[in-house]
């Protein structure tokens, strides 16, 4: 503790009087910025550093002098025995001696340098001799036999080094050591390929030896397999073989027809090893190009075999080669087809780059997969193994029912030609032949999981669980999980063609129809007693799927770009070769839902939630369940259901503006082009820039599940409303309404204070800018001609966007600009909007942006858009000219405008007497819907709502027991197009690629008819339809329209058409003027004769009062309370000649004090009748 004896801690004080400094860490005067302690350090740094680079210059040196003298003696060395060579040659030119070979033999294996001209020329010369000589002979000797690994290798080093030219003697000598000495292949098979490829590349135009490469390539294959087999290796002929050489672009053009090489390779072997070598990383190295060729002339190979059935090493090898591909295959197989360069040409998107189309090689085999021979197969080899009725035989038909998964996902644009050729296919079964749709379904119907579902609706959660959180799974539940999806693939085609009649009578034929042959459509129905146990089966999966989606989602994973996961025992690789570990380990634990490539858990639920939708809509177009079958009540405690769903809806707007947010940050940052991430030489800028595209995409997937996990319900109510009763989604809409009013008005709801806020707000800035408050209110105001109100609105309110939600001030003006007299009692707005409604759908002149059906109920005008094309035309407009493309945007902005016109009527409860095509409504409730395979599907019953006679045209067609070829019909369509004192002219389009060449037969009429509907519901007016949800999205969330199907949308929009409720309607009606109800609580006498004259009415002519006082005949949907404004009757003096007359915007009935019930009747039912409206007495 003490420094020092004396007791005392305190350090002595030292007295320098020499001057000098003698502390050597102190600061001199020389170096007054610094610390002697710095100085000293830096100093001994200094000479540490020098030292170190001594050491390391003298022992470079030492290297440098040690590797030289190692290269001048090897030098030496080889020069010796060059010069020993020469000296053999000249001695023994005449003769060629075994000695004589296998002294240059050994020399020029010590010697040869691929560098130097002269020993090229040594090797060719010897490798003419040993030629001239036999190749077996000199092989043979004994000093020969141990040179010949070192003397394939210089051969092979030569033959690189010689490319273009490629002397045959050196090949074939190079040959005929492998023949010799098969062991010694492994070794250099990668090389001998990759020259065997470079070979081919390099003299692509020019003529080679190809009898000479075809025995270069099967040589291997052919000695080296069945030793590889006995000894129980890895094939690594077969592997380097296909890695290297297969993968070599346009072999057929090069070795002309590849007959003669599938003649030499046994794909049963080659399969094997693809199958072995994809199960590891050795595939990682291909190239994308590489690994499209390498698929190409694999398919070619087996297909030019006419092998009877698909083998499943084949089908596995060519499932895991499809998923390794398909990001290539599915961006690039229809490139070239017309319907997506005509999407191309109309897109805007400046930064979207060409993609190349696939070679026509590539396309051709890979097309070759899904024509009607290789499916009917497929479909024949399953029947096989299925019938075995053992666990191979299971195994085998579920490997090909996920193959034809996979092709599913992997051709989406051909996804109805390959459901089509599986639809039309039979099976055999112990009950005799059967459609393979009833197969299926029978196969699917007694599977554990269907019944386990099917019992409970929380059973699905523990059966998906192992699917999604990558947990070890059972292999019989992987093939009862493809049995099902299949199924529903087939089903979910099936029914877009099966009317309404068709699927109600099941397989039995209907009234009056004969007991003869039935139809293939028939035959592979389902009885009504089928579809309800694969309803609950439907609805329990997919209420699991979205009640659970935050636990089971599968991160949108792409795993149609990793492989098929451990069912091929496969783990997917990534595109970016350079990952963080963790992520790597992640990735490599992924698996496929089911193990079926591309397969994921969200494309699952969509499918599933697909079927359950087309079943749905048929039952709510005809009823043929129990009422209250969808409800799943049970399931929620309903009680405080609405509140927890408003709950959930304000966290997830939290949670979005919180990602909008980050987005915006994001933007802000520079981005770069797809061009610019596809430059050679750029990898790893490239790699940054993909691995940040991957980390965005990641981040977007994780908000997607943290919004189903914080919004159980609203995902169940979006995807799958009708489990809720209809009811309490109207009341859960308007109170998502009303919600979204209080954010975007700060509280302020009513139109009145949220003006004098915003005026007030405008004030208390600091420059007090009373102009801006008066600058925003003003947007919201606009003057309307009375026979303009459509164009007037259009042009004042088109550019508030979804500012259209907030309160609109009206002013009608006539035609000089005078505002019209009359009672403002806020409700000028809903005048507006039914006038802008009633112009717009029900004008007789002007353009018609919607047409009517049979039933008088409205969809787009599917001809709006060529109509304007052709009017260009008719003016001399270019089709590639700014102002063709700004009139198109134009007319689209029309619809965009209409879309949120209705849109603001549901946002503010102003219900219009407008009657919208089925249809047309159901597109509305899938525009929110979670994936476009649950989203709106075109079919033959909603083609009914649209052209009466088309439908029954189809059904005939479709039903047509003769030849239907004799109708000479092909896969094209005729649209009509008219304008107003012009001839109307027709354009044909073609409904497929290569349309117009395709006949319509008794086989592919189902796809007709499917295409045509297709077609007619949306393709046609798909530009219109999508301005007009564009439009009615920005004032209504699509989820929130998704929470209603078609026929309640409709009552959404014009109100309940139930029998009119008089004892509601008094309930809920205010009174004005001397009818003001006073402290006796008495109505006036005129009153109560009008409520009783409304109690004896009949329910027309109630609707026709409605109609006449509020411009709808319809009730609200909750009742009375929420019709808005409300109902309200104010006297009009006591003169009994006048009529009742009406001011519509405020829902005001003007009531004359009549002093009997009688002439109340007589006169309200006259006005009524006579069309009498405002002022009219």
């Amino acid at each position: 503790m003490f420094q020092s004896f004396s007791g005392s801690s305190r350090r002595p004080r030292q007295v320098n009087l020499s001057g000098q400094n003698l502390n050597p860490f102190a600061a001199s005067s020389w170096t007054p910025s610094a610390s002697g302690a710095q100085k000293t350090i830096a100093h001994a740094q200094q000479e540490r550093q020098q030292r170190q680079q001594e050491r390391e210059r003298l022992n470079a040196s030492k290297r440098i002098q040690r590797t030289w003298r190692g290269h001048r003696v090897r030098k030496e060395l080889a020069d010796s025995r060059r010069q020993i060579w020469d000296e053999t040659c000249q001695r023994d030119s005449s003769t060629n001696t075994d000695s004589t070979f296998v002294e240059q033999i050994q020399l020029i294996t010590a010697f040869f340098s691929p560098r130097r001209q002269d020993d090229l020329s040594r090797l060719v010369d010897l490798s003419q001799r040993i030629s001239q000589n036999g190749f077996a002979r000199v092989l043979a000797l004994p000093g020969v036999q141990s040179q010949l690994l070192r003397l394939a290798d210089v051969t092979l080093e030569a033959l690189q080094s010689l490319l273009p030219q490629h002397p045959a003697a050196s090949l074939q000598l190079l040959v005929s050591i492998i023949s010799r000495s098969p062991e010694i292949f492994p070794r250099i098979s990668r090389k001998y390929y990759t020259f065997l490829s470079r070979l081919c590349t390099e003299n692509a135009g020019n003529s080679v030896n190809r009898d000479l490469i075809l025995t270069a390539i099967r040589i291997p294959l052919a000695d080296f397999d069945v030793r590889s087999r006995e000894g129980g290796r890895v094939l690594p002929a077969y592997a380097a073989f296909a890695f290297c050489f297969l993968t070599t672009p346009n072999l057929s053009a090069i070795l002309g027809p590849l007959n003669k090489l599938a003649a030499v390779v046994d794909v049963t072997l080659l399969s094997a090893v693809l199958v072995k070598e994809f199960s590891s990383s050795d595939a990682a190295e291909i190239q994308h190009e590489g690994r499209l060729w390498l698929l190409a002339h694999f398919i070619s190979l087996y297909r030019l075999q006419l092998r009877d059935s698909q083998e499943p090493e084949y089908i596995r090898a060519l499932s895991i080669q499809l998923s390794s591909s398909s990001s290539q295959i599915v961006g690039r197989i229809d490139v070239t087809d017309p319907e997506v360069l005509q999407e191309s040409a109309d897109s805007d998107d400046a930064e979207i780059s060409v993609v190349p189309p696939l070679p026509p090689f590539v396309k051709a085999e890979l097309l070759s997969l899904v024509n009607q021979a290789s499916i009917s197969g497929l479909l024949a080899k399953f029947n096989i193994d299925y019938a075995k009725a053992s666990v191979a035989g299971e195994e085998d038909a579920s490997l090909l029912a996920s193959y034809a998964l996979t092709l599913l996902r992997i051709f989406p644009r051909r996804g109805d030609e390959i459901r089509m050729w599986l639809y039309l296919g039979s099976m055999t079964t112990s009950a005799g032949e059967i459609p393979a749709l009833k197969f299926f379904w029978q196969a699917m119907r007694k599977t554990s999981i269907f019944s386990a579902i099917r019992a409970d609706s929380k059973a699905a959660l523990t059966l998906l669980r192992p699917q999604t959180q990558f947990q070890s799974t059972e292999p019989g539940r992987d093939r009862e999980w493809r049995t099902i999806l299949l199924f529903l693939e087939l089903y979910t085609f099936v029914l877009r063609f099966t009317d309404d009649e068709e699927f109600l009578q099941g397989s039995q034929p209907g009234f009056g129809e004969s007991e003869g042959p039935i139809s293939r459509i028939r035959a592979s129905a389902l009885s009504l007693d089928e579809v309800k146990p694969l309803t609950i089966f439907l609805k329990n999966l997919a209420f699991t799927t979205y009640y659970n989606a935050g636990e089971l989602s599968d991160d949108d994973q792409q795993t149609i770009e990793g492989g098929l996961g451990t069912y091929f025992g496969t783990a997917p690789t990534s595109r970016f070769q350079s990952q963080e570990p963790e992520e790597t380990t992640k990735r490599l634990a992924h698996r496929p839902f089911a193990g079926i490539a591309g397969m994921t858990f969200n494309y699952v639920r969509t499918i599933v939630t697909g079927v359950m939708r087309m079943l749905y809509e048929r039952d709510s177009r005809r009823r043929f369940l129990p009422k209250g079958h969808w409800l799943m009540v049970s399931r929620f405690d309903m009680e405080g259901f609405i509140p927890k769903v408003v709950q959930e809806e304000e966290r997830q707007h939290e949670v979005r503006e919180e990602g909008d947010e980050e987005e915006i940050e994001e933007d802000d940052e520079p981005s770069h082009s797809r061009n610019e991430l596809n430059l050679v030489g750029m990898a790893r800028p490239r790699r940054a820039a993909q691995i940040e595209a991957l980390r965005k995409q990641q981040m977007k997937a994780q908000r997607k599940k943290e919004l189903a996990t914080i919004g159980p319900r609203l995902e169940v109510l979006q995807n799958m409303p009708f489990v809720i009763p209809f009811e309490t989604r109207v009341q859960i809409f308007r109170e998502f309404v009303y919600l979204d009013q209080f954010r975007r008005r700060s509280g302020n709801v009513d139109p009145d204070i949220w003006r004098m806020s915003v005026m007030q707000q405008a004030h208390m800035t600091p420059t007090h800018n009373r102009a801006l408050g008066q600058e925003l209110l003003g947007r919201h105001h606009a003057k309307i001609r009375r026979d303009q109100v459509f164009e007037d609105a259009y042009e004042q309110f088109y550019t508030l966007g979804e500012g259209l939600k907030e309160p609109i001030q009206i002013t009608f003006v006539d035609q000089f600009d005078t505002v019209e007299a009359g009672i403002d009692g806020g409700g000028v707005t809903k005048e507006f909007l039914t006038s802008v409604t009633n112009e717009a759908f029900r004008a007789e002149d002007g353009p018609n942006w919607f047409v009517a059906n049979d039933q008088n109920l409205l969809y787009p005008n599917p001809s709006a858009i060529d109509e304007r094309r052709e009017w260009m035309r008719k003016i001399g407009l270019k089709e590639s000219s700014a102002e063709w493309k700004e009139n198109i945007k134009e007319v689209l902005r029309r619809y965009e405008f209409l879309g949120r016109v209705v849109g603001k009527c549901l946002y503010e409860g102003i219900l219009i007497d407008i009657g919208f095509a089925g249809f047309f409504l159901l597109k509305w409730a899938a525009s929110g819907a979670a994936g476009s395979e649950s989203g709106y599907r075109a079919n033959i019953n909603d083609l009914r709502d649209m052209d009466e006679s088309l439908y029954q045209g189809l059904l005939k067609l479709k039903n047509y027991t003769g030849n239907v070829e004799d109708f000479s019909l092909d896969f094209s369509v005729t649209d009509t197009v008219s304008l107003p004192g012009e001839p109307t002219e027709t354009v044909t389009r073609e409904l497929m690629p290569n349309g117009v060449n395709i006949p319509v037969t008794n086989e592919n009429r189902p796809l007709y008819v499917s295409y045509v509907a297709r077609h007619r519901l949306q393709v046609q007016p798909y530009l219109q339809t999508q301005a007009f949800l564009r439009g009615l999205g920005e004032i209504i969330k699509p989820s929130w329209l998704s929470m209603f199907n078609q026929s309640e949308l409709q009552t959404l929009v014009g109100g309940d058409s139930s029998e009119i409720d008089v004892n509601d309607l008094r309930r809920n009606t205010l009174y004005g003027g001397v009818y003001q109800i006073g402290d006796d609580g008495l109505e006036h006498d005129t009153v109560r004769m009008f409520w009783q004259t409304m109690k004896e009415m009949d329910d027309s002519d109630r609707r026709k009062v409605l109609k006449y006082v509020t411009s709808t005949p319809r009730a609200p949907l909750l009742g009375f309370s929420q019709l808005n404004p409300r109902f309200s009757i104010r006297d009009a003096g006591s003169d009994e000649e006048r009529l009742p007359s009406t001011s519509t915007c405020v829902n005001l009935l003007k009531l004359p004090r009549y002093s009997s019930k009688a002439l109340l009747k007589q006169k309200l039912l006259y006005a009524v009748n006579a069309g009498a409206g405002f002022d009219l007495s």
